[in-house]
């Protein structure tokens, strides 16, 4: 059976996965069917699902991981997964951030795919204790002229937190919550590990959580950007509770009877837009 060339593989395993958790378990041949791919296709990508941490493999298929909620997956683990969904909440989220205003973005693979979408917003201050979402800020700073690299007219004025470094290459602890806490934002833009009614914004990393707790602490407007998959995922550490969120940007693959409950609670829900580049999800 040939491969379907309409799905990437990152889209493919983002479905997988849906499904899993959705049924608490699948079978290869029942995915061959659904996403009318190969049996080896369907198996390799169960194995990088694997290695993620995200499922693990039975005889015949697969069931969801039990949730390990002091467990963190390093950046470029959570980076593989839905990366279709990061970019359209990315886009929905920049049009938040106003010309000359003063921003934090905290850590995550989401913040960084927004990071990427605020480089041509002109003259923001950025507060962050992202390395990841730094360097795209300081790799946009210059241009090449005639006579060289030079300052970009507008380009943001970035300000790096300092901190203890965490698997996800986000920089926490005292050196981080201080600097925060002397700051003052119009608006913070937050990834989290897991969102619900219950708990609020979680992390599985306690130092993450405290440094997350002072720069809610330190924002005006708070504005979370989490793909479907966060909502009713809970970590080790809650930060914030949903009153404290203002907005909440997330993608398609949101259920409606979350979205229904979502907006009871929140003041602004954003379902962004699908890019078309594939599943929603992806």
């Amino acid at each position: 059976m040939g491969d379907n060339q309409n799905l990437l593989a990152e889209q493919r395993r983002a479905l997988i996965l849906d499904e899993v958790r959705r049924r608490g378990g699948v079978r290869v041949n029942e995915l061959t069917r659904k996403l009318k791919v190969s049996d080896m296709t369907v198996r390799r990508d169960l194995d990088a699902l694997v290695r993620l941490g995200a499922v693990e493999k039975v005889h015949g298929g697969a069931v969801p991981v039990a949730e390990a909620t002091a467990h963190e997956p390093g950046f470029e683990a959570k980076s593989e997964l839905e990366l279709i969904a990061k970019e359209d909440i990315a886009r929905a989220a920049a049009k938040m951030a106003a010309q000359g205003s003063a921003i934090a973005l905290a850590g995550g693979t989401t913040v960084y795919a927004l990071a990427q979408q605020l480089v041509d917003v002109p003259d923001l201050t950025v507060v962050t204790n992202s390395v990841r979402a730094a360097d795209v800020f300081h790799s946009a700073q210059r241009t090449m002229t005639a006579v060289g690299p030079s300052p970009r007219p507008g380009a943001a004025t970035v300000v790096l937190t300092g901190g203890v470094r965490t698997a996800s290459d986000t920089l926490v602890g005292p050196v981080a919550d201080a600097a925060i806490r002397a700051l003052h934002f119009d608006v913070l833009f937050i990834g989290v590990h897991g969102i619900s009614v219950e708990a609020g914004l979680s992390t599985p990393n306690l130092a993450e959580a405290e440094t997350n707790r002072h720069f809610v602490r330190s924002a005006r407007r708070v504005v979370v950007v989490a793909d479907h998959t966060k909502w009713g995922t809970v970590g080790l550490s809650s930060f914030a509770s949903l009153d404290e969120v203002h907005a909440l940007v997330t993608d398609q693959g949101l259920p409606a009877e979350a979205r229904r409950e979502i907006a009871e609670l929140l003041p602004e829900l954003v379902v962004a837009e699908c890019s078309g580049n594939g599943a929603a999800g992806g």
